[in-house]
């Protein structure tokens, strides 16, 4: 059984060591910095993203991972990156779906928006991550069975709760995906599978500078510094069940 660490209780970095991680995006900005930061806790890492050099450039360069190229916004290509993610990690503890899309670039306003552009958003960020969590829920309800812990993180911002303008296409999807994330969090409680939906907060990412290409960097948050917190909140939520040594269900973390 794997030891899951609590805040003052050893050293929190470990906390990941021997677990099973996949992470979608993974070859730039938020994506790349949890591959970086769960491999340096110890996990093993497969990362899912859509350009083959970029995939195996940074799979050569990080030992531990495991690369895989794929599309998350198509059909035809969720079972073979979920056959390939439990085939090369024997398993899945953690799913971090994180890859986006921002809908129109540069942004639009909603009446000026194309529905292709419409489509690719809600494809990428809401139908990916559940058609990608939905192949994979077998293999996460076997590790939380042998009470290793299971845990989907799918990424949100606060563009999921206010509306700004010009940010219709992403803000309806990542709408769509937090509440998504909410019911499947009280629907996967009695499998021991916890669902979490977070906002990183915004971030210097190839993303933020395709959305706001005038922003000032220098306020920005790095994207080490919200995988860290991330990584946190990941480690918390599976260490719930470990209250007397036990992965006993407690209540889903959202």
């Amino acid at each position: 059984m794997t030891t899951l660490l609590r805040k003052g209780e050893g050293d929190w970095a470990e906390g990941f060591r021997g677990l099973r991680a996949a992470i979608t995006g993974g070859t730039s900005g938020l994506g790349f910095a949890l591959v970086q930061e769960l491999l340096g806790r110890g996990a093993q890492v497969a990362f899912v993203a859509r350009r083959r050099d970029e995939v195996v450039r940074i799979a050569r360069q990080h030992e531990g991972s495991h690369g895989i190229v794929g599309d998350v916004s198509k059909k035809g290509d969720i079972h073979p990156i979920a056959m390939q993610i439990v085939g090369v990690l024997g398993g899945l503890d953690i799913l971090i779906n994180n890859a986006s899309d921002l809908g129109p670039a540069p942004l639009a306003l909603l009446a000026d928006t194309d529905c292709e552009d419409l489509e690719r958003a809600l494809a990428t960020n809401v139908l990916g991550p559940f058609r990608l969590t939905k192949a994979l829920l077998g293999a996460l309800a076997a590790s939380a069975r042998e009470r290793r812990g299971a845990v989907v993180l799918n990424i949100s911002s606060d563009a999921a709760i206010n509306p700004y303008p010009r940010w219709g296409a992403y803000g309806a999807s990542k709408a769509a995906l937090h509440h998504l994330s909410r019911i499947w969090s009280d629907e996967l409680t009695a499998a021991g599978i916890r669902v979490l939906s977070l906002d990183p907060g915004d971030m210097d990412t190839p993303l933020h500078a395709i959305a706001a290409p005038d922003a000032d960097r220098s306020v920005l948050k790095r994207p080490a510094m919200a995988a860290r917190e991330l990584a946190d909140a990941i480690s918390e939520s599976l260490s719930f069940g470990d209250r007397t040594s036990d992965f006993t269900v407690q209540e889903t973390v959202r």
